[in-house]
């Protein structure tokens, strides 16, 4: 596969390891999954597939990309949506038949450390990318050739992309892949993250519709 975004040829990854994992969450959602590790990802980081349920005959796999988030994925940080947002994917990609692929891009590629002290600036403040400028660093430094590496190690070149974010759709398709439809994901606003999903919208054109009152909005599979 080549890289036609920056030019670059992408060896091809292989998988290393499946592994059958039952998952839990704290609302008691239960389900049962196979976690993918790989070998020969471009990065040498250790992202993970997380596949869930089996796709429809002639229908194409629901895949979401999602950036390790360690305040909102383990620690609820209602700061931003990560938390609920890796909640509702993994029941509606169980649902539909798909992967998830967990990207270790801890804030939005700038790292654990980095990213608390833009928080810092934020409550200065600062929007999140604003927050990031400040700090000399990328506004957003993520690079989805290992997540194009991924499914094209697991066979997947075909799919409809579980985000609101244009640029995670962009890059794939400029890697090759087959990105059919992007589905929205729900709306999971709290008064603490509303500057950051507006700045979101304002600033990558992320597909959000916000609601007028703050307050956590749960997602419907129906809606």
């Amino acid at each position: 596969m080549r890289d036609t975004v920056q030019g670059r040829d992408l060896p091809t990854a292989t998988v290393r390891t499946r592994v059958p994992v039952p998952l839990r969450f704290g609302d008691g959602y239960a389900v049962d999954a196979e976690l993918v590790t790989f070998h020969g990802l471009t990065d040498g980081r250790e992202h993970l597939a997380v596949v869930l349920g089996t796709p429809a005959a002639g229908t194409v796999p629901l895949v979401r990309l999602h950036s390790e988030c360690l305040t909102g994925d383990v620690f609820g940080s209602a700061r931003c949506d990560c938390g609920p947002q890796l909640r509702e994917a993994v029941e509606r990609i169980a649902e539909r038949g798909g992967v998830l692929l967990y990207l270790r891009q801890e804030g939005r590629g700038i790292g654990l450390y980095n990213k608390l002290d833009a928080y810092a600036l934020q409550d200065e403040g600062l929007d999140t990318y604003a927050a990031n400028a400040a700090l000399g660093l990328p506004e957003d430094a993520r690079d989805y050739a290992p997540a194009a590496q991924m499914l094209e190690a697991l066979g997947i070149g075909a799919l409809d992309l579980l985000s609101n974010n244009p640029d995670k759709a962009a890059q794939l398709r400029g890697l090759g892949l087959d990105v059919q439809s992007r589905v929205p994901t729900g709306v999971f606003a709290t008064e603490h993250n509303v500057p950051y999903l507006r700045a979101k919208v304002l600033q990558t054109q992320h597909t959000l519709p916000l609601p007028e009152l703050p307050g956590q909005q749960r997602w419907s599979s129906t809606a």
